[in-house]
């Protein structure tokens, strides 16, 4: 189990958990309701709550990638690979979880022009499949679902505990109340929309450690400071496998290890997510592609910079008598349970540490919570319910379904969370092992949208084999260097990368041999995506999105596509190659200034992360603030007028007064 830090006490962290959890639920509701009441939004169909009517903004979708992207692992695990391995750790996170959401973007347009009316990805695989391919991509979607929430509400629950003491079993129940709240009520809209206040959060609360770290505090207050430390550090507790065992250099033989297995895990999190495909989905076609590069490359600067200045403080400050752990360092367990940045944050700012990074903890788990509870209810809703239970379900039961799954699938992982808890499984054992479980589907998945001539056979049987396949290298390689299995063998370094490795290239052997064993009678035309058909609400739900309006989306897309693909292609190649080889190869240990120079650039790039997902959704939702507002303040005075007008009669008689919308609000 991990060790305690108690800068709180344990009524404190229920009071934090417990208010910001009744603050963004009534907010997310009152915003919800309001949006229905104000702007015409409707806000009760099944196509609403499942895909926001298809035309949500640039802004909104960027912001929404951010967050649904920013797991508990992001801030605690990159923090704990900057403690381990120093100043490569924070990129080697960074870039290995950023491509996978710019390589998205052809994904989602690939999505969106091939069948315009989907509700989930997995609909998209029956059409092409039939039902053998589309039982088993649920199983695996469903898989990373499990995988991702165990992650958030492992590492949330631990930090939570360490923090103020609060019973394990208790945070694993309070971190996803709310959230399950607010998501049946408003469904994908309203988690969009707490996305981007919990984003502002995020960014905010980054951007105040780094300015706390680098230029305020009386322990540290500079990077020449850090710097010195760091240097010390070195000295002091070398790092095997850095060059001259400096925490200041990027050629880290564990870290680029980690790199692997990042790259390979978070592929499988991402384009198994059925979460991904949702905001793609909800997106409207001018804001795919910039939605999501914009989101990814916002996105960089939140574990680069939070990792830069948590985990390295952390290193800098192990020697301070202030350090939870002094005169000890973290033990290997704590930081794996991701104890590193609010050790950091305790040691640097005490209580106010402790509440900041609580508070920080509560917007990443429960905004990235909010996108898996959304991503299954779509599949139960839809892929399980809808097409193998009741074909003929009306929107108000798929409304009523989805409430339903949303509530029971909160309830079960906040169960399971607390079972792996006890069995000693952490959030960084799950983060490195989820590419052996899941990543095996991620190429046939891909091709589903992207290559013709891709086999049903080769489909169902490649995602097998090669969880196979990888399950079998991880436990052998395990067994061939430890000489024994266990949690700590399995876990270490070497022994996930082989996994992760197999998990993900195998099928790049069984694809092309399955498919050209056992082809299909004819290359596939996509056709039978397109026949897939919005949900008849009833008679008082209007579609926002016409067959036309599809068609103007489809040209538009297409017409994108090739930028889409050069874009993709070029900023993997910066982030994978170009920038970090060079530098891993050339074994440079940071100067000061070098350092000062790294830093600054993850606090600048943090400003233009906010101006990406802070600000310009404001911009572009401008109008519809406007005219909430607006509607929000004539509701208000008409009320006070009638009120004044009412005699003592009619207030007796509970007269009913309500506001009607203008119509094109």
């Amino acid at each position: 189990m991990s060790s305690t830090i108690f800068a709180l006490e344990e009524i404190d962290g229920y009071g934090i958990v417990l208010g910001f959890g009744v603050v963004f639920t009534l907010g997310m509701i009152g915003t919800t309701l309001g949006l229905h009441r104000y702007h015409g939004e409707e806000s009760f169909s099944s196509e609403t709550f499942s895909t926001a009517d298809r035309k949500v903004k640039t802004g909104l979708i960027a912001s929404a990638v951010v967050s649904s992207w920013t797991w508990a692992a992001t801030l605690l695990h990159s923090s704990s690979v900057a403690y381990l391995y120093g100043i490569s750790g924070p990129f080697w996170y960074a870039s290995g979880a950023t491509v996978q959401i710019v390589l998205f973007c052809v994904v989602a347009i690939e999505l969106k022009r091939r069948a315009p009316f989907a509700h989930t990805f997995l609909e998209v695989v029956r059409a092409r499949y039939g039902q053998a391919g589309h039982v088993i991509f649920i199983m695996f979607c469903l898989c990373t679902n499990f995988l991702v929430t165990s992650m958030l509400l492992t590492g949330g629950s631990a930090v939570i505990h360490s923090l103020c003491g609060m019973h394990i079993v208790a945070a694993c129940f309070l971190l996803p109340l709310g959230t399950i709240i607010y998501t049946v009520v408003g469904g994908l809209k309203a988690t969009f929309l707490t996305d981007y206040v919990h984003t502002l959060a995020v960014l905010i609360i980054i951007l105040y450690f780094a300015f706390i770290t680098y230029f305020k505090s009386p322990i540290l207050g500079s990077p020449s400071k850090v710097y010195d430390l760091l240097v010390n550090a070195s000295y002091t507790y070398p790092v095997e496998g850095n060059a001259q065992g400096s925490y200041l250099t990027m050629h880290s033989r564990d870290g680029a290890i980690f790199f692997v297995i990042n790259i390979i895990g978070n592929f499988g999190t991402v384009f198994l997510d059925n979460g991904y495909y949702n905001k793609a989905i909800a997106a409207s076609p001018m804001a795919c592609l910039p939605g999501y590069i914009l989101g990814g490359l916002a996105w960089f600067a939140v574990p680069f910079l939070v990792a830069t200045t948590m985990g390295l403080a952390a290193v800098a400050l192990q020697n301070h008598p202030a350090f939870p752990t002094y005169p000890n360092r973290l033990r290997p367990h704590d930081v794996s349970a991701g104890l590193v940045l609010p050790a950091a944050a305790v040691t640097l700012l005490g209580k106010g540490g402790a509440i900041a990074s609580m508070a920080l903890i509560f917007m990443a788990c429960t905004s990235a919570m909010s996108a898996q509870l959304i991503s299954v209810s779509s599949i139960v809703t839809y892929d399980i319910y809808r097409t193998y239970m009741n074909k003929a379900a009306s929107g108000k039961k798929l409304i009523y379904v989805s409430h339903v799954s949303v509530v029971i699938f909160g309830f079960v992982m906040s169960v399971a969370s607390i079972g792996l808890y006890y069995i000693d499984i952490n959030m960084g054992y799950l983060y490195s092992m989820m590419g052996i479980i899941i990543s095996s589907a991620v190429i046939p998945g891909a091709l589903t949208l992207m290559w013709k001539k891709q086999s049903k056979v080769a489909v169902c049987i490649s995602p097998i084999i090669g969880f196979a396949c990888a399950m079998a290298a991880w436990f052998t390689a395990t067994k061939f260097i430890y000489g024994t299995i266990s949690v700590e063998t399995s876990g270490a370094d070497i022994t996930m990368l082989v996994g992760n490795v197999v998990a993900l290239f195998s099928p790049v052997l069984f694809v092309p041999v399955f498919s050209f064993i056992a082809p299909d009678p004819t290359p596939y035309d996509f056709t039978s995506m397109k026949e897939i058909k919005l949900i008849d609400d009833g008679p008082n739900h209007n579609p926002q999105i016409t067959p036309e309006e599809a068609e103007r989306g489809v040209i538009h897309l297409t017409r994108k596509l090739r930028i889409a693909r050069i874009l993709a292609i070029f900023l993997t190649s910066c982030f994978v190659l170009i920038w970090p080889w060079p530098m891993y190869g050339s074994a440079y240990v940071f100067s000061e200034a070098f350092f000062t120079g790294w830093v600054i650039l993850g606090i600048v790039w943090m400003f233009l992360s906010f101006g990406i997902v802070g600000i310009y959704p404001l911009i572009e939702g401008y109008d519809t603030v406007i005219t909430v507002c607006k509607n929000l303040f004539i509701d208000i005075r008409q009320r006070r007028q009638r009120i004044a007008r009412i005699t003592p009669d009619q207030m007796s008689s509970n007269v009913q007064m309500d506001y009607v919308a203008p119509k094109n609000a």
